[in-house]
């Protein structure tokens, strides 16, 4: 059985962000540093955690035809992002993501962000396991 816990990006491989944020400086950041998605902090310890996407930003943009310089990452962000405990199955995972169109979700410990699992995470971790088992 295949755990959340053994699959995720650890913290100290994830980015974050303020919700203050111009939407043109995330974009820079996600450029430069090759990212997806960057988290966004928590207001409080009551508060919950949100991301921002590429999808978050193309329908700002795009879609919206919002202007960079004007929108800040509060406007374009989701939030709460979807939170899974890092003991749960990723067979579930997969599942959930499927079911709600999300690519990424918040692993928690407790209270305690831990780390974020994408898509991308659980299906170079399956192929992986294919690719052993094939030896």
């Amino acid at each position: 059985m295949l755990l959340v816990k053994d699959v995720l990006k650890p913290l100290n491989e994830v980015a974050f962000s303020s919700p203050f944020v111009k939407v043109r400086d995330i974009m820079k950041q996600m450029r430069e540093d090759n990212l997806r998605s960057v988290i966004i902090e928590r207001a409080n310890e009551h508060d919950a955690y949100g991301i921002v996407t590429y999808k978050d930003i193309l329908e700002a943009i795009v879609a919206e035809e919002g202007d960079v310089d004007l929108l800040n990452v509060y406007d374009i962000y989701s939030k709460p992002a979807i939170q899974v405990h890092k003991e749960m199955n990723v067979k579930y995972v997969a599942k959930l993501m499927v079911r709600y169109d999300v690519r990424r979700v918040m692993v928690m410990d407790g209270s305690d962000l831990i780390g974020v699992l994408s898509m991308q995470d659980i299906i170079e971790t399956l192929t992986i396991n294919l690719e052993q088992e094939e030896s």
